[in-house]
C-alpha cells in the first residue's frame, strides 16, 4: 500500500468502476492465452486479465471464455465520468462484484444480462464515432494471445498488516470476525484473530448451512471497499485497480515497516512442543523447547507453520496417523509434521532449506543425508536438561523449564573452534578453515547446529571420523583412481569436485579458473 494518491484513479467518483466483474474473476483460460501468437502481432501483458467463467455453473459453455480487461474499461469510464454504478449495483451497502444483478439465475437470462449490456454500451460509443470495444459474439468470443496476463500473486506480510493495524488505530475488529451460525452474523472474538485464508480458502466451499465465500471475492469486497471509503474522506489509501496490487512493478513501490513490532495475540515467547494426546501417552524422545518468538522475527507470516490454524501444533497432527496424505494434516503424524524433508512447513524441511544458502551449500551440497542426520543433531532439539549447566532446568515444570531455556541456548551460540588447522597442507590453503568460521557469525541457525570443534572439518572430510586430526584425502582417494570403487573418484578427481563444485554454490568466482590454484608454468625458451 503505497502513498493511496500515486496508486488510485484521480476523482473519489471514478475509483469505484475498479470492482466491475470481480466476482467473476476466475483462474486465466490458459489455453486460451498461451498460444503462440501471430509473429506479427505485438505481445501485450496486462494485471487486470478476468476472465469471464461463471457459465461454467450451468453446464458445458457453449462458447470460448470471454476475456475482460478490467483496469483498461475503469480508464474508459473514468474519462466519461462515470463510477461503478455504470456496471453495478449496490447491496449491504456495498457495491456487489456481480455485474448488473445482485444473483445469478438462469443460463438464459445471465446471458441476455452480459450481451445486451455490453453490446449497447460498446454500440452507442461507436455511434459516438469513438473507438470502443466488439459488438459481435465473435469478437468477444474468441482466443486473444495477442494479450498475455501479467498477474502476480498478492500477499498481505507481516508488514502490510503492522501498517493496516496502526491506520485501524489498534481495531482488530475492522477486519477479523468468525461467523456465528446460529444467528447467521458476522461477530468479533478477541483474542481469537486469526488469517483470512483459515476460513476464506482459495474456492468457493460450502458444508450445506454455512457459505464461505472464498479468499479472492472475501479480499476484494473488503479491502477495496475500505480502500474507496478511505480515499472519499481525502485521507491516503490502498490501491482500488488490478494493476495496484497485481502488477509486480506496482508491488515494488509498498513501503516496508524495517522493524515489525510483533503481532498481539497472546502468544508465549517460549513453549515446550508437547504431543497433546489425550490417552497420555509420551514421546519417545525428551520435549522440544522451542521460542517462538525468534521464529516469528525469521518469517513473514504464521501460515509458514501453521497451516490451518494458529493452534497447538497436536491439534491437527495426531500422535499416530496414517500419513497418507500431505494435503490433509489430519493424515499426518505429529512426528512427520516437525520432521518431514522436503516440506518447507516442517522444522526438518525449513532448516534444510537454509541450507541452500550459497554460505552453507558448499558442504551440505555433498553431504549424504545420514551424515546431516546424526544422533548429535537431534539432541540439538530434543534437549536433556543438564542440572551442572543450568542449575535448575532439571527439577522444572514445563512452563518454567521453556522460559528457563534461552539460558542454555545463549551459552551454545557462538562457539570458539579451536581446531588445530595445519596452515600448509596438499592443496596448499589453510584460509578456508578460518573462512567458514568467520560466515558462522551471519546465521544464529548455523551457530547453533554447528556446536562441535569438528563440526566444520566435516566439510571436507566427509567420511572420516569427527576428530581434530583427520586422516589425508589420499587415503581413500588414490593416485591414480582405483577402477574396483567407481563411486570413488581418484586424489585429482576428489579435489576437482569438491572444490571447485564448493566454489561454484557458494559463488566464489576467483578460485574457478585452474590458474587460480595452479600457478601457470612457465614456457621453456
Amino acid at each position: 500500500m503505497v502513498k493511496g494518491k500515486s496508486l488510485l484513479i484521480g476523482t473519489g467518483i471514478s475509483i469505484g468502476i475498479v470492482i466491475l466483474l470481480v466476482c467473476f474473476m476466475g483462474p486465466l483460460d490458459v489455453k486460451a492465452l498461451s498460444k503462440t501468437p501471430d509473429k506479427t502481432q505485438p505481445i501485450e501483458f496486462r494485471p487486470d486479465i478476468i476472465t469471464f467463467d461463471n457459465m461454467e455453473a450451468f453446464g458445458t459453455l457453449e462458447k470460448t471464455k470471454a476475456v475482460f480487461l478490467h483496469d483498461k474499461h475503469t480508464d474508459a469510464l473514468e474519462k466519461k465520468n462515470k463510477d461503478c454504478m455504470a456496471c453495478h449495483k449496490t447491496e449491504n451497502g456495498r457495491i456487489s462484484q456481480k455485474f448488473m444483478r445482485l444473483k445469478d439465475t438462469t443460463r438464459e437470462e445471465l446471458t441476455k444480462i452480459y450481451c445486451d449490456n455490453c453490446t449497447k454500451c460498446h454500440s452507442e460509443i461507436l455511434v459516438a464515432g469513438e473507438k470502443a470495444g466488439p459488438v459481435k459474439c465473435n469478437e468477444c468470443h474468441k482466443e486473444r494471445p495477442e494479450i498475455q496476463s501479467s498477474r502476480v500473486a498478492f500477499g498481505f506480510d507481516k508488514s502490510l498488516h503492522f501498517r493496516h493495524y496502526r491506520a485501524q488505530k489498534n481495531h482488530c475488529d475492522r477486519c477479523h470476525h468468525e461467523y456465528d451460525q446460529k444467528i447467521q452474523k458476522l461477530f468479533y472474538a478477541k483474542g481469537k484473530e486469526s488469517t483470512c485464508r483459515y476460513c476464506h480458502k482459495k474456492e468457493l466451499t460450502s458444508d450445506g448451512t454455512e457459505k464461505v465465500i472464498s479468499m479472492r471475492l472475501a479480499s476484494h469486497l473488503a479491502c477495496i471497499d475500505c480502500h474507496q471509503k478511505t480515499e472519499a474522506k481525502q485521507m491516503d489509501a490502498g490501491p482500488v485497480r488490478c494493476g495496484g496490487c497485481h502488477d509486480a512493478q506496482e508491488q515494488l513501490k509498498i513501503e516496508k515497516v524495517k522493524r515489525v513490532p510483533r503481532l498481539k495475540r497472546g502468544q508465549p515467547n517460549n513453549v515446550l512442543i508437547k504431543t497433546g494426546d489425550k490417552k497420555g501417552r509420551i514421546p519417545t524422545m525428551m520435549r522440544v523447547p522451542f521460542s517462538h518468538k525468534a521464529h516469528e522475527e525469521y518469517n513473514d507470516t504464521c501460515r509458514v507453520c501453521h497451516l490451518a490454524s494458529l493452534e497447538s501444533c497436536a491439534t491437527c497432527h495426531p500422535l499416530v496417523g496414517s500419513n497418507k496424505n500431505v494435503e490433509n494434516g489430519k493424515e499426518i503424524s505429529l512426528e512427520t509434521a516437525f520432521h518431514k524433508r522436503g516440506h518447507q512447513s516442517s522444522c526438518t524441511g525449513c532448516h534444510e532449506s537454509k541450507q541452500q544458502d550459497k554460505n552453507c551449500a558448499g558442504c551440505h551440497e555433498f553431504m549424504t543425508n545420514t551424515r546431516q542426520q546424526e544422533s548429535s543433531t537431534c539432541l540439538r532439539c530434543h534437549m536433556v536438561p543438564l542440572p551442572e549447566r543450568t542449575g535448575e532446568l532439571s527439577t522444572s515444570k514445563a512452563a518454567k523449564m521453556a522460559r528457563l531455556m534461552p539460558r542454555l541456548w545463549k551459552e551454545t551460540f557462538g562457539p570458539i573452534y579451536t581446531v588445530d588447522v595445519p596452515k600448509t597442507v596438499i592443496i596448499k590453503d589453510g584460509k578456508v578453515f578460518d573462512t567458514m568460521v568467520k560466515q558462522l557469525d551471519s546465521s544464529k541457525l548455523a551457530r547453533y547446529f554447528h556446536y562441535e570443534d569438528t563440526t566444520l572439518c566435516r566439510g571436507c572430510h566427509h567420511n572420516t571420523p569427527a576428530a581434530g586430526k583427520p586422516p589425508r584425502c589420499a587415503n581413500c582417494h588414490g593416485k591414480p583412481f582405483n577402477a574396483d570403487y567407481l563411486f570413488r573418484p581418484g586424489i585429482m578427481g576428489s579435489f576437482h569436485q569438491q572444490c571447485i563444485g564448493c566454489h561454484q554454490k557458494m559463488g566464489v568466482e576467483k578460485y574457478l579458473s585452474c590458474t587460480a590454484c595452479h600457478k601457470e608454468r612457465k614456457k621453456e625458451s
